[in-house]
């Protein structure tokens, strides 16, 4: 289960914060974390795997703003998280 107020405490960068870029792509990453486990125990979960998908590309989205915005934080994020990130030419 996921503990919203945890994850915004920790990523949030002041303490009224509850909706930068950096809180939407940890409460994200946390949800897809959990949908994952759950499609891996029910594999036929269709509408669930189009959930994870939906989820997937909204954190991409994200990333990819915060990536052109900050790009400090978007590597401090990444490295947090444990997210992959992809090949990209520093501008």
């Amino acid at each position: 289960m996921i503990d919203k107020k945890q994850t915004i405490q920790t990523f949030a960068q002041s303490e009224k914060d509850t909706g930068s870029t950096t809180v939407q792509i940890a409460l994200l990453s946390e949800r897809i974390t959990n949908l994952s486990r759950h499609l891996t125990e029910n594999k036929k979960d269709k509408h669930g795997q189009r959930g994870l998908q939906l989820l997937n590309g909204q954190r991409r989205r994200l990333l990819k703003y915060l990536e052109r915005t900050d790009y400090d934080g978007y590597i401090a994020l990444t490295d947090r998280l444990g997210i992959r990130r992809g090949q990209r030419v520093i501008r």
